[in-house]
């Protein structure tokens, strides 16, 4: 990664921070973004390293993604990859959700990576660089209670997918990365009906994935330039093979497996 420039949204925690980490340890030059500034300043300065950018971003703007391609290729002249990472979650059942909850995730999680993706693309094409699409499990298998994410995620893989195709010719990396649950603030974060936040997470931190372990996993899948990624074996390969080859079966051990949280937002009394 020595002289190469990497874009990563939703850089200020979890796996976006933890990828910040990596990508400089390899020596990358990085172009930070995310809504909350002062951490991505606590970050660079952490970093003590002159060739990182930091720029305040709603991913959900247009502008604002445009803006910060621009300021990469002011500060840095290239992009060699684009992590699109940025994203929410929700947790409230599809009867009470309000429709602008959806149109907010949808907003982040798929518009925020056609965005970022639409203005680093010429000079992705001009390097013969990598699109990431961090999606989730959710981007496999339809997560109860959480319509507005399983939906937003599978549309950027149905993105990303076709951008590959699209591209075939012409030296463009698509890498597709699906998360098991890993330890972020998503959950913390997620929406309920109404569009606030939880504040709490609704399972046990402590028994996930890493966010460092989950940011090694895709350093070396952008590194080897694969196609997809899908982690942990349990909730990640056997989710995906099962949809494949047995969906019905898939259906009812999701449901089984997400009714058991705490104040689950589905099913009945």
């Amino acid at each position: 990664m020595e002289g190469k420039v990497v874009v990563i949204t939703g850089a200020s925690s979890g796996i976006g921070e933890a990828l910040a980490r990596r990508f400089h340890k390899a020596g990358a030059s990085l172009v930070l973004a995310a809504r909350r500034i002062d951490r991505l300043k606590n970050l660079e300065r952490e970093l003590g390293d002159s060739n990182i950018l930091s720029v305040e971003t709603d991913v959900s703007n247009e502008e604002d993604c445009r803006e910060m391609i621009r300021k990469g290729i002011e500060k840095f002249g290239r992009i060699d990859v684009m992590i699109n990472n940025a994203g929410i979650s929700m947790r409230a059942p599809f009867e009470a959700v309000e429709t602008d909850v959806l149109r907010k995730l949808m907003d982040v999680n798929f518009w925020g990576t056609v965005y970022g993706t639409k203005y680093a693309l010429p000079w992705l094409l001009q390097s013969g660089g990598s699109v990431v699409g961090i999606i989730s499990i959710a981007g496999h298998v339809g997560l109860p209670g959480r319509t507005g994410y399983s939906a937003s995620k599978y549309a950027v893989r149905g993105f990303l997918d076709t951008l590959r195709i699209e591209y075939l010719k012409r030296g463009l990396h698509v890498l597709v990365v699906a998360p098991g649950f890993t330890t972020s603030e998503i959950r913390y974060t997620a929406l309920n009906a109404r569009g606030d936040q939880h504040g709490v997470t609704s399972r046990n931190e402590k028994k996930m994935m890493s966010a460092e372990t989950c940011a090694e996993h895709i350093f070396r899948a952008v590194v080897k330039r694969k196609r997809s990624l899908v982690l942990t074996f349990k909730e990640g390969k056997l989710t995906v093979f099962l949809g494949k080859f047995w969906p019905s079966l898939l259906d009812k051990l999701t449901y089984n497996h997400m009714i058991k949280e705490p104040a689950a937002p589905f099913g009945q009394e």
